[in-house]
């Protein structure tokens, strides 16, 4: 029987998607690609096959998952089946560069941004940036990793010769324009079959780093999930009647790259304008900032991906 596939390799962020397919009846079956092996002359399965491969994996000892991910998927588009975030999604997920460089190329604006590996060569990019302030961040990463603020080329000089500096797993650090938001938010805006679904708008003020799954929480200090006394702002709201013009480049952008599921967050300047910084081919979901605005992304998902398995049937 055929079947929706999803490949993964963090289970905690894999649930809620689980869970929706359980209610729906539909079936599925996981595949965790931490490690593992493939028959190159074998035959896939049937079905429809879902990428969640994530690029933060490495943080919890799943090194080389990407690149199984990336196997596994080739192996499955040489065969023919239907892979939902694919081959080019993958690649986009693991490489910020490529990131930059495909959102330029469909007219996005991105901060401007140098990629440099070796201490030398990302001290001479932030001279050559000559910015007061920038940011420094992993080229493979998720969850914020590696994101730092600086106001002076010498306060990066002393982060890279401290015991604090954190080597990127692929050796790129970018370093990048910082871009001074009025207000300490940036929008998450998350798309399902390569449609928009819905903004959320997250409070930065506590850092950068944005994840917005109920998994992602550290103390209710990054990624809060309930409103309490001591914490009475959600840091998670869905905006309402939101389509700034934008939007439908985006989905331009995603169609171009075979990029079904996306969440792509944005950060506005002073001045109004609009810079795209990350594309999360592995997005997820704040379950309460959906529960106050009654939308819920992975029950669509599932339902986007049983309706992808139907259309093999015809």
């Amino acid at each position: 029987m055929s079947k929706i596939y999803v490949l993964h390799e963090n289970n905690e962020w894999t649930v809620h998607l689980q869970n929706r397919l359980d209610e729906l009846n539909y079936p599925y079956e996981l595949w965790h690609l931490d490690e593992g092996s493939i028959d190159l002359s074998a035959e896939p399965p049937q079905g429809v096959f879902y990428n969640r491969m994530s690029a933060s994996s490495h943080t919890r000892d799943h090194r080389f998952a990407p690149e199984l991910a990336g196997a596994v998927i080739t192996w499955l588009e040489y065969h023919g089946r239907k892979v939902i975030n694919g081959s080019r999604a993958l690649s986009l997920e693991i490489s910020k560069v490529q990131q930059y460089l495909a959102l330029e190329k469909a007219g996005i604006a991105t901060p401007k941004t140098i990629a440099a590996v070796g201490k030398k060569h990302i001290i001479e990019a932030a001279n050559s940036l000559g910015m007061s302030s920038f940011i420094t961040k992993h080229n493979r990463a998720g969850k914020g990793q590696g994101v730092q603020l600086f106001h002076s080329v010498q306060a990066l000089q002393d982060y890279l010769d401290g015991p604090d500096f954190d080597a990127p797993v692929d050796g790129i650090t970018l370093i990048q324009q910082y871009i001074k938001a009025t207000e300490p938010f940036i929008i998450r805006h998350e798309f399902i079959g390569g449609k928009f679904l819905y903004a959320v708008k997250v409070d930065t003020s506590e850092g950068f780093e944005l994840c917005p799954a109920d998994a992602c929480a550290i103390g209710d200090m990054f990624c809060p999930t309930d409103e309490t006394p001591t914490q009475p702002k959600a840091k998670f709201e869905i905006l309402q009647n939101y389509r700034p013009a934008f939007i439908e480049q985006y989905e331009m952008f995603l169609n171009a790259n075979a990029i079904q599921v996306a969440g792509i967050e944005a950060i506005q300047d002073a001045d109004g304008n609009s810079y795209a910084y990350d594309v999360n081919t592995n997005t997820n979901y704040n379950s309460d900032a959906e529960a106050k605005a009654g939308q819920f992304a992975m029950r669509e998902l599932a339902q986007y991906l049983k309706a992808e398995l139907d259309k093999l049937a015809l």
